[in-house]
C-alpha cells in the first residue's frame, strides 16, 4: 500500500481547482454556447475565483504566516502552493479578459455596446449630467486619506475608485482619496437613452463616477480615478462549544467582513503611485496584485445576461418535467404511489416540485404525525420552509436540523431557523464539531395498517432555485428498513442516542468511509480471482488520500475504474503500474454537475448507491453524510444509464491526463462519430417521456 501513498502519485488540491475553473472559463469560447451564455461563463468563473481567494488562498496564506511545516498530499509546502496558485491564477485572469474582449466584440455585432462617457453625444451627456446629480451624487461619500484621515476599512468585494488629486490653489501636493461605487444601491450597468432603432448602449457605474469625480472634490484637479477591489479572508472561526451556536455564527459573520486582504484587483490604467499606495496600505505582496484590462468583478454580467429581447443569445428555456414515474403509476395520491414503489427524480430534468409537494402534502395531511428534515442550503423564499412552518402550526411534530455553518449561506439559514422556531418547529443547530450535509426528510404517517414512514433521500440540497441548475438525484421510498434507519438517524442528531446497527444507510463519520473501502476492496478481490471488476463513480471532488490509495490498489489488481469528477481531483490516472486502469472525465455544461452516484459490478450483483458525500476528508471525517443503496431494479438501471451517458459524453466532457492537465474530448471526436451530449439527451428524454404520458392519457 505504501507505494500508492507516495506524494508523486497525487496532485495539489489548489492547482486542480484552478484547472477546474479553467474548464468553466473555456465554455466562454465554445462556439455552440449562445453568446450571452458565453458571457455567463465568464461571470461564473469570476464568482468561483472570488470564493477561492476568500477561503483557499486565505488558508494557504495563514499556513505561511503561522510558520506551520505543513506538507500537502502532493508534497508541496505552503509557500510552493502559494507560488503555484499565483502563477496559474494570473494566467487564468489574463485568459478571462481575452475571452471577455472577444465576447464584447460579438455583443457589438448584436447591437449591445458598452461605451465610455467620452463616446456619448451631446444629448446623452445632458441626460447623464441629470442622472448623476439625481441618482449618484446624493449617495456617494468621498473619503480623504491623509495624516488625519487614516485609510478606511473597505468591505471585501466592494468596488471603489482610488483618486489622485491636487488643490488648484495653496498646497499643490498630490493627495489621495477613495470614492466607493454605490452598487448595488444603483445598478452597476446603466442603460443609456438612444434614438429609436439605434444600437443599445450601456455605461458602467464606476466609469460615470470617474468622469464626475471632480464634483466631489471642488477646487481640485483630478489627476487619476481608477477602480479597484479588495478580496478579504472570509473563513469563519467558530467556537463549536459555544452555548448558543447562532450567536457565535452571527459574531463570526461580522468578523468575516473585516478579514485581512488577500487580493487586490486594480484597473490596468492605474499609475505606479496608486498601485504602491494601495498595496502598501493593504499589506500585500506584488503577486497579490491583479492588473485588470477591463471591468472589475465580472459577476456583474449575471444580471446583464438576462436582458430582455435577446432570447436567441441564450439557451432555449429548459422546462423541468413532472416525474414520469409518478405519472406512469397514476396513483390517487403520493402516499399510495410511494407505498407501491420507490420513486426516483432526476433534477433539473424532472421538476423539484415533486419534492416540495411531498413536504407540502405532509404539512396538511391530518394523518401525518411528524416531519423531520435536515436543511443545508435553502432559498430565501423556500416553499419548504413555509410548509414546515405550516405543519407545526397544524399541530404536527416538526424537527429541523438547520446547518447554520453552511458557508456563505449562514445569514439566510439563521433567518430561516428563527422563522421556523417562531412557528413552533423544534430546530437543532447541528452537532458539535460536525457540519450536517446529509439530505433527508422523514414523514411519519398513521395509516390503517399502522404507522408508516416515508423518506426522501437525495444528493442535493432542499433548494428549489439551485435545483433548476444543479443535477441531482433523489429517491422517495416507504422501505421499512430505510424508515427505521431514518428514525435512528434523527434520534442520533437530536439526542444522546448511540449509533444503531444500520440496516441500509451508511453514515459519516461513523461508517461511510468503511463502506466505501469495503466496496472498492470487493472489486479488488474479484479482479484478483480473474473475474470482471468494474467501478464507476460520479462526484464533485475527489481528494481523500486513503480512498485514492484504495482505487490505485484496485487498478493495479485489474479493476477497470471510470471516474466522473466535476471539480477537484488529486488522483493521477494513467500512472504505470498504479492507475493504468483508471480514467477520469469531467463534464462542464449548462447545468452544474452535483450528483454523487456510485456503481460497483460485484460479480454481476451490481451495487448502486447515491450519496450526499464527495470522496473528501471533510465529507468522510467532519460532516454528517449519507450513502444510500439503490435496490429497486429500474432505478439501478436508470443510474447505470446516467453514469454511462456522462462517461461517454463527447460534447461537454474533458479527459484528465496523468500530469493533471485536461483535454477537450470534442476535439478528439472522429468526424463520423455521433455527438453524445449527456445533459441535452437527459433533458430530451424527460420531455419525451412526459409527452408520451400525455398522449397515452388522451387515448
Amino acid at each position: 500500500m505504501l507505494k500508492y501513498t507516495e506524494p508523486e502519485n497525487y496532485l495539489n488540491r489548489e492547482c486542480t481547482w484552478i484547472k477546474f475553473n479553467e474548464r468553466v472559463l473555456r465554455e466562454a469560447i465554445v462556439p455552440s454556447n449562445p453568446l450571452l451564455e458565453q458571457l455567463n461563463f465568464v461571470a461564473i468563473a469570476a464568482s468561483n475565483l472570488d470564493e477561492f481567494f476568500m477561503i483557499r488562498v486565505a488558508g494557504v496564506k495563514h499556513l505561511i504566516e503561522s510558520g506551520v511545516k505543513h506538507i500537502d498530499i502532493a508534497g508541496m509546502t505552503p509557500q510552493e502552493q502559494f507560488e503555484a496558485i499565483q502563477s496559474m491564477v494570473h494566467t487564468l485572469v489574463d485568459q478571462q479578459y481575452e475571452y471577455y474582449s472577444v465576447i464584447q466584440d460579438k455583443l457589438q455585432q448584436e447591437g449591445l455596446h458598452f461605451v465610455s462617457v467620452d463616446e456619448l453625444n451631446e444629448e446623452q451627456r445632458i441626460w447623464l449630467d441629470s442622472y448623476f446629480e439625481r441618482e449618484i451624487y446624493p449617495v456617494v461619500t468621498p473619503m480623504a486619506v491623509d495624516s488625519s484621515h487614516p485609510f478606511p476599512f473597505l468591505a471585501s468585494l466592494n468596488l471603489n475608485l482610488a483618486v489622485l488629486l491636487r488643490k488648484k490653489q495653496g498646497d499643490t501636493s498630490v493627495k489621495t482619496a477613495i470614492l466607493p461605487v454605490p452598487s448595488p444601491i444603483i445598478p452597476r450597468i446603466i442603460k443609456v437613452p438612444v434614438a429609436a432603432g439605434d444600437a443599445k448602449q450601456f455605461l458602467f457605474l464606476e466609469d460615470i463616477l470617474g468622469a464626475y469625480a471632480n464634483r466631489f472634490f471642488l477646487g481640485c484637479d483630478i489627476l487619476e480615478a481608477v477602480p479597484f477591489r479588495i478580496t478579504r479572508d472570509a473563513d469563519l472561526d467558530i467556537d463549536d462549544e459555544a452555548e448558543d451556536l447562532l450567536v457565535e455564527v452571527e459574531k463570526s459573520l461580522k468578523k468575516r467582513r473585516k478579514g485581512a486582504a488577500v487580493r487586490l484587483e486594480l484597473a490596468q490604467s492605474a499609475s505606479r503611485m496608486v498601485r504602491e499606495f494601495l498595496r502598501g496600505e493593504l499589506q500585500l505582496e506584488d503577486k497579490d496584485l491583479y492588473m485588470i484590462p477591463g471591468p472589475l468583478d465580472c459577476k456583474v454580467f449575471f444580471s446583464f445576461t438576462g436582458i430582455e429581447g435577446y432570447d436567441h443569445l441564450r439557451y432555449p428555456a429548459a422546462s423541468p418535467q413532472p416525474s414520469y414515474e409518478l405519472e406512469e403509476l397514476g396513483a390517487p395520491d403520493m402516499w399510495t404511489a410511494i407505498a407501491k414503489q420507490d420513486i426516483m427524480v432526476h433534477h433539473p430534468y424532472e421538476t423539484f416540485d415533486t419534492v416540495e409537494n411531498f413536504i407540502k402534502l405532509a404539512a396538511t395531511d391530518p394523518d401525518v404525525l411528524a416531519i423531520k428534515q435536515t436543511l443545508y442550503r435553502v432559498s430565501s423564499r423556500s416553499p419548504i420552509i413555509a410548509a414546515l412552518a405550516e405543519a407545526a402550526e397544524n399541530g404536527k411534530q416538526v424537527t429541523v436540523l438547520m446547518e447554520v455553518k453552511a458557508r456563505f449561506d449562514e445569514e439566510n439559514n439563521i433567518f430561516m431557523a428563527r422563522k421556523l422556531e417562531k412557528a413552533g418547529c423544534h430546530v437543532i443547530y447541528g452537532i458539535m464539531g460536525l457540519k450536517t450535509h446529509s439530505k433527508i426528510t422523514l414523514v411519519v404517517r398513521r395509516e390503517e395498517e399502522g404507522i408508516r414512514r416515508y423518506v426522501h433521500l437525495a444528493t442535493g440540497n432542499y433548494n428549489g432555485k439551485t435545483a433548476r441548475i444543479y443535477t441531482d438525484v433523489g429517491i422517495l421510498t416507504a422501505n421499512t428498513l430505510i424508515g427505521v434507519d431514518a428514525s435512528a438517524f434523527f434520534n442520533l442528531l437530536s439526542g444522546y442516542s448511540d449509533p444503531p446497527q444500520w440496516n441500509k444507510l451508511a453514515v459519516a463519520p461513523l461508517n461511510l468511509r468503511e463502506r466505501i473501502y469495503e466496496k472498492i476492496e470487493q472489486e479488488t478481490a474479484w479482479a484478483k480471482k480473474g473475474k470482471k471488476a468494474f467501478i464507476v463513480a460520479k462526484m464533485n471532488s475527489l481528494l481523500d488520500k486513503e480512498v485514492i490509495a484504495k482505487l490505485y490498489e484496485a487498478s493495479a489488481a485489474g479493476v477497470k475504474i471510470h471516474l466522473i469528477v466535476r471539480g477537484i481531483c488529486v488522483l493521477r490516472p494513467g500512472l504505470p503500474g498504479i492507475s493504468e486502469n483508471i480514467e477520469v472525465h469531467s463534464v462542464v455544461g449548462r447545468f452544474l454537475e452535483h450528483s454523487r452516484l456510485f456503481y460497483f459490478y460485484n460479480n454481476g450483483e451490481e451495487d448502486v448507491f447515491i450519496s450526499s458525500a464527495d470522496w473528501m476528508p471533510r465529507n468522510l471525517n467532519e460532516r454528517v453524510e449519507l450513502m444510500i443503496p439503490v435496490e429497486y431494479g429500474p432505478h439501478k438501471e436508470r443510474i447505470k444509464g446516467i453514469l454511462s451517458l456522462y462517461f461517454n459524453d463527447n460534447v461537454k466532457a474533458y479527459a484528465m491526463n496523468s500530469d493533471g492537465t485536461y483535454r477537450y474530448i470534442a476535439d478528439e471526436r472522429p468526424t463520423d462519430a455521433a455527438p453524445i451530449h449527456a445533459q441535452m439527451m437527459l433533458q430530451h428524454e424527460a420531455e419525451e417521456k412526459h409527452k408520451k404520458h400525455k398522449k397515452s392519457k388522451r387515448r
